[in-house]
């Protein structure tokens, strides 16, 4: 097997491991041309699968150690960029491919991991891999990765306020495709039936574009400002593109130049929208491609 047929999963561990897409893409690049040069130089890869994702979870680990410090200066609430495909599934096959459990939500709380602990906890909870395949990968025991999981476990947990559980694709999408009808047309009421009480809405600007300070809880006070955002952005002519975003219902909005303003993911548990993540840091938004529909 041709070594990118593992791109998909080599991205989506990449992604999970640095929530960045750009460093994603750079380190399974990475990993790709060290495969090429250890060939070379006469190594043989008897499995490249395993080869490749122990040299991608590494760099993703080693790239999260000097990620720390930008992390703790940043400006309002951190999100991870968003890996968006459009409604009609058009886009790169590692994109539409992302493991649905990489929700924004999901990533937020994987901060709370050192890197080791995310590494040993995705790889099993999230891909799958055997604890003896983990500790392959990290350079542990395998009684030891199980201790790391284990604890790791633990504090996702402590840390979740979301109901668990996801929507079905078909649930979502009429759900999003109501929420959006009430939003864009000032529907209150509609809009309130498609929340959950407790909603909360993240917002990331990076200190370069407005967006909340705070999230914003509560089902009254979450739909009161959407409406009035939405409000303002179809006076400037802001148009709304549904799409999948983190494997997730979500829109890119644009301005009247096709131009991305930012990208908006809906987390939905329940039957309502539990949580919403807007990205209108301009620097996150860079990689957002596609066309306004």
């Amino acid at each position: 097997m041709d070594d990118t047929a593992y791109r998909p999963l080599l991205f989506s561990i990449a992604y999970g491991m640095t929530g960045s897409v750009g460093d994603a893409e750079d380190i399974v690049q990475d990993a790709f041309l060290g495969a090429a040069r250890a060939r070379r130089d006469g190594t043989t890869i008897l499995d490249p699968k395993a080869y490749l994702t122990t040299t991608v979870t590494r760099l993703g680990m080693n790239h999260l150690r000097s990620a720390r410090v930008r992390r703790e200066t940043y400006v309002g609430n951190w999100l991870p960029e968003p890996v968006v495909v459009p409604a009609d599934g058009t886009g790169p096959a590692e994109h539409a491919e992302l493991a649905d459990s990489l929700s924004m939500a999901f990533l937020v709380l994987l901060e709370n991991l050192t890197p080791l602990e995310r590494a040993v906890f995705m790889l099993h909870e999230v891909f799958g891999f055997a604890h003896a395949e983990v500790a392959g990968i990290v350079g542990k025991t395998e009684v030891n990765c199980r201790q790391i999981f284990a604890r790791s476990r633990a504090r996702i947990a402590a840390h979740t306020r979301l109901p668990a559980g996801a929507a079905r694709r078909s649930e979502g999408a009429e759900l999003a495709r109501r929420f959006f009808a009430a939003v864009t047309t000032g529907d209150l009421e509609a809009l309130l039936e498609t929340l959950a009480p407790e909603v909360t809405s993240y917002g990331d600007g990076g200190g370069k574009a407005p967006a909340l300070a705070t999230p914003l809880s509560g089902r009254d006070e979450v739909a009161r400002f959407l409406i009035d955002l939405f409000r303002r952005t179809a006076a400037r002519g802001v148009r709304v593109q549904p799409s999948w975003v983190n494997g997730r219902p979500g829109a890119v909005l644009r301005d009247r130049g096709g131009n991305v303003l930012s990208v908006l993911e809906l987390h939905i548990t329940g039957g309502r929208i539990q949580a919403l993540h807007g990205v209108v840091n301009p620097d996150k938004l860079t990689h957002v491609g596609g066309q306004p529909s």
